[in-house]
């Protein structure tokens, strides 16, 4: 079994991979480190586990402890988590989100899918319909797809920014390179104001992705999920694994760094996000609020009014 590129972090993030009998660093990216996909993350990775069965338990026990945690969060109101899907088609996205968030309170939890920019969103700069959406104080969201498209798709596509009505400079790798700064920026500004930034590439092989598509094509309640473009965008297979690693590069940083999550199998997937997940609110050090001398009295009038009853 090959195991996924064990990079040394720097100690602003070595804090993130204390939890025990689970180990997280194989999964991030160091600020500014070279990648390669094919060399340094292993799609079909899953440590010592061997199956879906010997995951069940731990995946259980993490959605137990996300759930208290999101309370401590929503109750507190003064802080924030954004949580950034990424990844090629048929990777997993939604079975992650749906399995991994299943017991989180739907009041304190938003979820955004993004597809191409309507023609209002495209009257502003790319981030805007990113940052109008990012999460309120206590509150998770989670962004299905994100600005990160935007060095991505439009990378392998470059005709797609002919509808931006963008400046005249910079152009090719030049466009790129503030972009990437720009999104580092965004994402900075985020987190100085108290929203924790966690980014997911769930990365899933090439045999793999076949494997699912032709599963959507061959079983009818899957036949909604497949779309012809997906098998279209599969020939530039290499060219967007090639975006990817300038995105990893680029814009994995001390603040909001990526992690690359073995896609191969679903249920290894899904128990790296919320132990990811989990570990990011612990290290938040949630509480729930304290209340003054003044509400504590409140409480113990109304005790009393109540009993009086």
């Amino acid at each position: 079994m090959a195991l996924p590129g064990r990079i040394s972090l720097p100690k602003s993030l070595r804090k993130m991979t204390d939890m025990t009998a689970f180990d997280l660093s194989p999964y991030l990216v160091p600020p500014g480190k070279k990648v390669s996909l094919a060399k340094d993350f292993d799609p079909r990775f899953h440590d010592d586990l061997a199956s879906k069965d010997s995951a069940a338990g731990l995946l259980a026990e993490d959605i137990e402890a996300l759930v208290e945690l999101q309370a401590k969060l929503y109750a507190d109101d003064a802080k924030a988590v954004l949580v950034i899907f990424q990844a090629m088609d048929a990777a997993g996205k939604d079975g992650a989100i749906k399995h991994v968030m299943s017991g989180l309170n739907p009041q304190g939890c938003d979820v955004h899918s993004f597809k191409a920019p309507s023609h209002h969103e495209l009257d502003h700069t790319f981030l805007w319909r990113h940052a109008s959406t990012a999460p309120e104080r206590g509150r998770i969201g989670i962004h299905n797809r994100s600005h990160y498209e935007e060095v991505l798709v439009t990378r392998v596509h470059p005709e797609i920014l002919e509808n931006q009505r963008l400046p005249d400079e910079p152009i090719g790798d030049a466009l790129f390179r503030q972009r990437y700064e720009e999104i580092n920026d965004f994402e900075r500004h985020l987190v100085r104001n108290g929203t924790t930034v966690i980014k997911f590439f769930l990365n899933v092989s090439k045999d793999e992705q076949k494997k699912r598509f032709l599963e959507r094509i061959d079983q009818p309640d899957k036949n909604w999920k497949f779309a012809m473009g997906d098998v279209d965008e599969r020939q530039h297979w290499d060219e967007y694994q090639a975006a990817y690693e300038e995105v990893l590069r680029h814009t994995s940083t001390a603040w909001a760094p990526w992690h690359v999550v073995p896609a191969d199998r679903k249920w290894f997937t899904r128990l790296v996000v919320a132990r990811v997940l989990r570990q990011a609110l612990e290290d938040l050090d949630l509480s729930y609020p304290t209340l003054d001398e003044a509400a504590l009295a409140d409480l113990a009038t109304a005790r009393t009014r109540l009993e009086s009853e």
